[in-house]
């Protein structure tokens, strides 16, 4: 009588222990995070994101951080050709490792016009849940000129952020995530480079559908490494269960 209550107490603990083990894995189940620099940039320019990431729980193979352009040509880089494949191939490997079956994107200047486009491009909007764009040239910059005049550089041609270019005009007003934020700054001496930080009367760096824009104090690379904790705030929002009518793109 003994031995079967035992072996009957035996088999409810480890019932009981595969119930903790299953609960505490899938509450450790997060979206993956790809994390995108901007133009001559490198993944070390996400290093406050990625600490951050790590304290709240992510592991380190949940981040993805890939590399692309040219490091010693600022001018050179558009958002077509070899540009693409680092961004693209790193969001297709987010998405095939993410145990939600979902991912998250942090952006940064010419890395939020590039992502958005691969998402576009592989029509994965639906897998993603947070999109943080920060210190985008969005709706074009002006100190590249408008379309089709003062295209000098590629960086500012029909693949690059001349205000109104083929390419800019392709991606805006289309949503690329559930939850949209755009991080902005009126001291930003990249977007705001002429004197003025808008376009069409909007801060460049704001995104079409966003459903929240945050403006910092600080300039375009402040504006990413100092902003690390509300980055990853965001990305621990709950996701709503139907994403907001977007709204107007203007």
């Amino acid at each position: 009588m003994r031995m079967k209550w035992l072996s009957s107490a035996v088999r409810l603990l480890s019932v009981v222990a595969v119930g903790v083990v299953s609960a505490s894995a899938e509450a450790t189940c997060r979206d993956a995070v790809v994390l995108v620099h901007g133009n001559t940039g490198s993944p070390s320019d996400f290093t406050n994101t990625y600490n951050e990431l790590l304290a709240r729980g992510y592991a380190a193979e949940d981040i993805f951080r890939p590399t692309w352009g040219s490091k010693l040509c600022a001018a050179c880089n558009d958002h077509s050709g070899s540009e693409e494949t680092p961004v693209r191939e790193a969001i297709q490997q987010a998405l095939s490792h993410s145990c939600t079956g979902k991912i998250d994107v942090v952006s940064h200047s010419m890395g939020v016009t590039l992502a958005i486009k691969q998402l576009l491009g592989l029509g994965v909007q639906d897998r993603v849940d947070a999109f943080v764009g920060i210190a985008a040239g969005y709706r074009g910059l002006r100190s590249c000129g408008t379309y089709p005049y003062n295209m000098v550089t590629a960086t500012c041609g029909s693949w690059g952020l001349s205000i109104k270019s083929p390419f800019l005009t392709g991606i805006h007003g289309k949503r690329m995530a559930a939850r949209i934020f755009s991080f902005k700054s009126d001291s930003d001496e990249i977007v705001c480079a002429t004197g003025s930080c808008t376009v069409d009367g909007v801060h460049s760096s704001q995104l079409a559908n966003e459903n929240e824009s945050f403006t910092y104090a600080e300039r375009h690379y402040g504006l990413l490494k100092n902003t690390a904790v509300k980055q990853v705030d965001l990305l621990q929002e709950p996701a709503p269960t139907q994403a907001p009518s977007p709204t107007t793109a203007r």
